[in-house]
């Protein structure tokens, strides 16, 4: 193990001349998440529309077809809470770059949003008949897909993995279309090394710290991006479960990392357009998971570890909510407020984006798994103070849940 982790650490002889286009990472949100894709829910006419761009794509970089049907995977869902509602189907859409390698490396991120507002999910006020666009979520993470397998099929290398691009229906609803192929995969899945996520990866902040989960999930993760040149803060959570989809592979227990740039006032919100995408900083992500990749290029196929289930996750249970969007990637003494939601206890009590939550009744909160543990200690209709800070102040905010 001591002389994996050295050699993690040495850099990869010769760059690769290939780059990371922002231009193409833009190209291919603009398109994902425009009007006429109707906000690519499940099974709907927008999602038959953007499965058509990824499998253009993914035919131009001549890869193969690993779907079921093409690059298509077709899995059966129901778009209702808890497995009811009307049965229909979804798309993941799968390809493949074959390096005749003993060991395959998984590159995958949802393509599904919310459509029109219409299943529950959105955090709009108003949300039935809007657009509910997706650009950061999931669009960036799917041009990170495609921006990946141009740069791999293209960079005059042959790695000594072979990749499996993966772009996900169903994720909105419960992480459908990865736990199908999980289920249903279309090759060796004991062939896998490790599964690479994107969800949310075009919003890095100003202080360009980016989230990576499951770093507990292999005993290289840590070593590897504490020593890994970037010009990115790398805040890490070793929990490999976690609300996305790399959490259906870390249960079949294949080391997987997750990418996230942040939470923010327009997640699930038709205000989740392609202008507030940062295209700059979704090019530096990239650089990041190709730096990944590049170092891991000598290694075995990874070892894989459990980890602690966090009570971030979502499994987490609580009476009451806030209505407000956690930082994850804070590293304030307190919960940072990423985003309030209109009509919610704290919009209605005061709160705004920036402050940082410190108590919420006798409840000191330190971070985000204090917040979530003060929540299972409210009832519906109670009223407590809830002290925040705000640039130099600290306030003291009445909250009724």
């Amino acid at each position: 193990m001591r002389f994996l982790i050295v050699a993690l650490l040495i850099p990869v002889a010769g760059a690769f001349a290939q780059k990371i286009e922002e231009k193409k990472i833009k190209t291919h949100i603009t398109v994902l998440a425009a009007d006429d894709m109707e906000g690519r829910f499940s099974g709907s006419e927008g999602e038959r529309k953007a499965l058509q761009y990824i499998e253009k794509e993914f035919k131009a970089l001549k890869l193969v077809p690993k779907g079921e049907q093409g690059y298509q995977q077709p899995f059966p869902f129901k778009a209702g809470v808890h497995g009811t509602g009307a049965e229909s189907k979804a798309h993941n859409a799968i390809a493949y770059l074959d390096n005749q390698a003993d060991k395959t490396i998984i590159i995958g991120a949802h393509y599904d949003h919310l459509g029109l507002g219409d299943n529950g999910s959105s955090l709009d006020a108003n949300p039935k008949g809007k657009i509910h666009n997706g650009a950061d979520d999931n669009a960036s993470g799917v041009a990170g897909v495609l921006e990946l397998a141009r740069y791999f099929s293209q960079n005059k290398v042959k790695e000594k993995s072979n990749f499996l691009f993966i772009c996900f229906s169903g994720e909105e609803m419960g992480l459908f279309g990865s736990k199908y192929f999980t289920e249903h995969p279309t090759l060796d899945i004991s062939t896998v090394t490790y599964m690479i996520n994107m969800d949310m990866i075009g919003r890095l902040p100003d202080n360009k710290t980016i989230s990576v989960s499951g770093t507990g999930t292999s005993p290289v993760w840590e070593p590897l991006l504490k020593n890994i040149s970037t010009p990115l803060t790398i805040k890490t959570d070793s929990s490999g479960v976690g609300p996305s989809d790399h959490a259906s592979f870390y249960l079949k227990n294949i080391p997987a990392l997750h990418f996230f740039t942040g939470s923010h006032s327009d997640y699930h919100k038709p205000s989740d357009d392609s202008e507030k995408i940062n295209y700059a900083g979704e090019k530096e992500v990239l650089e990041l998971i190709v730096a990944v990749i590049e170092k891991l290029e000598a290694a075995p196929k990874l070892t894989f570890l459990t980890t602690k289930q966090k009570t971030m996750s979502t499994q987490s249970s609580f009476k009451v909510t806030l209505g407000v969007m956690p930082s994850y990637t804070s590293d304030l003494p307190g919960l940072l407020v990423d985003g309030v939601t209109d009509g919610r206890p704290a919009q209605k009590a005061g709160i705004q984006t920036g402050d940082v939550i410190i108590q919420i009744g006798d409840l000191e909160i330190k971070d985000i798994n204090d917040y979530m543990g003060a929540l299972g200690k409210f009832e519906k209709g109670q009223t407590v103070p809830v002290k925040v800070k705000r640039k130099a102040e600290t306030l003291t905010l009445q909250v009724t849940f």
